[in-house]
């Protein structure tokens, strides 16, 4: 009986041991790091943390950079520590899967011609998170390269560059998949958030303003969904490039205005769906070349100087259910011929009835105005746009077109504004 019982105790230890080691190898220890602790650098919680340890960080300044993450780790920052690169270089590269960061300030990752430094560089890893911290003046803020399945998440980046040669991305995407970028303020980079070579991301409800160049910028960046994000005051607004299968809705892109500024500026774009988003006082609300089989509706254009610029090699793009609202030029094309759709949408410059009270004008519009056409081939024109004598010539056009494309028109007006 006595070996029984002996023998049923020493399972019962080996159990809790065998509990205890899987303990910890599923979760790890905890080190920590404080200027006044045994541990005084990240640097060195590093060199002595294993796969699934966490590593907090207590407030102070860590004046560390190049750092290195090879490891699956998370390392969480406490009241937001600076961890200040000093210009040297790049501050934390991550180079495992599965690593987590929250919670830092990171600053001064150095500018370079050669390399891009950045405060975060993910390379080539997977299921990574970039959560809640903050960027401040630094080359690049977040760069990830041959990286899936990772999420960029509730981050502030701000920088002061003043010319785009000295400045980086905010969050910066090259060969990636399946990478979420959402609620992040991105403000004073070259581009917000750049894409190129990227399939399948999710970008929404980032605020992205005031940047040097483009508020985000993308090419050859297939099957991305783009929703809820702000474009402001961007120094040409958004550029998507030789790309297809994009779908962007319910966005912002307002006052990015000046001389080759646009809201959304479109190239080589083909089998996307632009739906639901508000375009609000920019210099061109959407400018389009070589774009085909793109679906425009329950847009805003409001008060934009052109709502829409659109040129010959624009193929078979439907647009339907917009509303074009105090714009100074609604559409001007570069073509006398229209191999575009237009229907069903609202303008606020058309003049014309409803005897049958159906909510659909009874005279089709004509949207190109003469004038468009002279402001575009000739800037200096702009001096007469409210004169009277430009005022007739763009109601004779609209009568009987010679310059204007014929057939683009919208042969059902509607009414009323569409909510």
């Amino acid at each position: 009986m006595y070996k029984r019982i002996s023998h049923i105790a020493r399972s019962i230890k080996l159990s809790v041991l065998v509990i205890l080691l899987l303990s910890a190898v599923m979760f790890g220890k905890e080190i920590v790091v404080s200027q006044n602790g045994n541990i005084k650098t990240i640097c060195e919680a590093l060199k002595i943390s294993r796969d699934g340890d966490r590593i907090v960080v207590e407030p102070g300044t860590y004046k560390e950079g190049n750092l290195v993450v090879n490891k699956e780790i998370e390392l969480i920052g406490k009241y937001f520590p600076l961890i200040d690169g000093s210009d040297e270089g790049s501050i934390l590269t991550i180079r495992s899967n599965g690593v987590f960061v929250k919670g830092f300030v990171f600053a001064h990752a150095k500018v370079s011609f050669i390399n891009d430094n950045a405060a975060i560089k993910l390379d080539s890893v997977k299921n990574c998170i970039i959560q809640g911290n903050k960027f401040i003046d630094n080359f690049f803020a977040i760069y990830l390269s041959q990286s899936s399945f990772c999420k960029i998440l509730d981050n502030n980046i701000i920088a002061y560059g003043k010319r785009e040669t000295t400045s980086g991305n905010g969050i910066h995407l090259w060969y990636c998949k399946n990478i979420e970028i959402a609620n992040n303020k991105i403000e004073g980079q070259r581009d917000g958030i750049y894409f190129e070579f990227v399939i399948s991301a999710k970008i929404h409800d980032n605020y992205s303003k005031d940047n040097i160049r483009y508020g985000m910028h993308f090419m050859f960046s297939d099957s991305c969904n783009y929703w809820n994000n702000t474009f402001q005051n961007n120094g040409a607004g958004v550029a998507v490039m030789y790309t297809k299968y994009v779908e962007m809705y319910k966005n912002n892109f307002k006052n990015n205005w000046g001389a080759e500024s646009y809201g959304l500026l479109l190239k080589e774009i083909s089998d996307s769906k632009i739906y639901s988003n508000n375009f609000y006082k920019n210099t061109t609300g959407i400018y389009m070349e070589g774009c085909n089989r793109i679906a425009f509706s329950e847009n805003n254009f409001d008060n934009n100087g052109w709502a829409v610029k659109l040129m010959s090699n624009s193929l078979n793009n439907i647009f339907t259910k917009n509303n074009f609202l105090n714009n100074t030029f609604d559409i001007v094309t570069s073509s006398r011929n229209n191999f575009n759709s237009f229907s069903e949408n609202y303008w606020s410059d058309y003049k014309g009835y409803d005897l049958n009270r159906d909510g659909v004008g009874d005279v089709p519009f004509h949207p190109v105005k003469l004038s468009s056409l002279m402001v575009q081939q000739q800037p200096a024109s702009m001096i007469l746009l409210r004169s009277l004598f430009i005022g007739l010539l763009d109601v004779a056009e609209s009568v009987i077109p010679a310059l204007t494309p014929e057939t683009l028109i919208d042969n059902k007006p509607m009414m009323r504004q569409i909510n």
